[in-house]
C-alpha cells in the first residue's frame, strides 16, 4: 500500500490537489419558486403516506380513529394532489415567463436573404 512505503509524502500529495474539486453540473438548476413548490410537494406527499400508513394500522386493529383518520387520509390525498399540480404549473408558468430566449430569425434580421413581397401584397402565381 502506497501510504506506508517510505517514498510516500501526504504532505506533498495533498498540496497537489485541493480539497474541493469543482464538477460541471448535469442539469441545470431549478429556478427557485419551482424548487420550492417541488420541496412542498415532496413534504406534503411524505406526510400523507405516513398518515395513510397510520390509518391502515388503526383500521386493522379496529380502533375508534380510523375514520377520524380516514376522512384526514382523504383530505391529504386531495391536498398532496394540488402539491403537485402546483409544481407543475409553477414549472411551466416559469419557462412561459422566463424560459423562452428571444432572437430574431434571419428573416425577421431582413439580411437579404428572404424576397420581401410584391407591392401589391400578394405572390404572383
Amino acid at each position: 500500500m502506497r501510504m506506508y512505503d517510505e517514498e510516500y509524502d501526504a504532505v506533498s500529495e495533498a498540496a497537489g490537489r485541493g480539497l474541493w474539486v469543482e464538477e460541471p453540473a448535469r442539469r441545470r438548476r431549478m429556478p427557485d419558486p419551482v424548487r420550492a413548490s417541488a420541496v412542498r410537494a415532496v413534504l406534503v406527499v411524505a406526510v400523507t403516506l405516513t398518515e395513510a400508513s397510520a390509518t391502515f394500522f388503526l383500521v386493522l386493529t379496529g380502533s375508534w380513529l380510523a375514520l377520524p383518520m380516514v376522512l384526514g387520509g382523504i383530505a391529504g390525498t386531495v391536498v398532496a394532489t394540488w402539491a403537485v399540480l402546483d409544481v407543475w404549473i409553477t414549472r411551466q408558468m416559469w419557462n412561459q415567463r422566463y424560459g423562452v430566449v428571444s432572437e430574431p430569425s434571419s428573416a425577421a434580421r431582413g439580411d437579404g436573404t428572404w424576397a420581401a413581397p410584391p407591392a401589391g401584397g400578394r405572390w404572383a402565381r
